[in-house]
């Protein structure tokens, strides 16, 4: 429960960043990353700056904050998850992107199930798993992932959306 109608600590709208502002006009699919093949310690990040290459082979790119637990584990892995997450699946994303609490760590929010290139959560709208390119690269800020997929799979659940700072579905 709130006592404010808006966000308290909000700038006004000309001391913000138009950059920020214009990309927040863009709607994102939400997902999550991760990486641990079973018998390894997993973790995973959310990630809305994603982008699927059609080609041969095709490809994934994620932009990821250089300072998150994901990227502090990403040297020496080799593959990857990319959830998508679906409708209902809000909680999962605010978990992984460690801006709610999630008692146990994120990875008890929601169903995970061991896949070979990282876990995989039940009930998402599709998911990849990936060959991780070595070495990321940067893209602005962020870190700039790329992955081969090599599997691909659409669940029957409706994608979950970024947009403006809200989930839509």
């Amino acid at each position: 429960m709130s006592i404010h109608a808006d966000h308290p600590f909000l700038p006004p709208d000309d001391a913000r960043d138009p950059l920020r502002r214009l990309r927040g006009r863009l709607a994102a699919p939400v997902t999550v990353w991760t990486i641990g093949a079973p018998g390894q310690r997993p973790e995973g990040w959310t990630l809305s700056s994603v982008l699927i290459a059609d080609g041969d082979p095709p490809e994934v790119l994620g932009l990821l904050d250089p300072d998150s637990e994901l990227a502090d584990a990403l040297p020496g892995a080799t593959t990857a998850t990319v959830n998508v997450l679906a409708e209902g699946q809000a909680a999962v994303a605010e978990a992984f992107a460690r801006v709610a609490p999630a008692p146990g760590g994120p990875f008890r929010t929601g169903e995970w199930l061991d896949d070979a290139h990282g876990p995989r959560l039940a009930g998402a709208a599709g998911w990849l798993g990936v060959r991780l390119m070595p070495d990321p690269g940067r893209a602005g800020y962020a870190l700039l992932l790329r992955g081969v997929v090599e599997t691909a799979q659409v669940g029957g659940a409706e994608p979950l959306f970024h947009l403006r700072g809200r989930y839509l579905s």
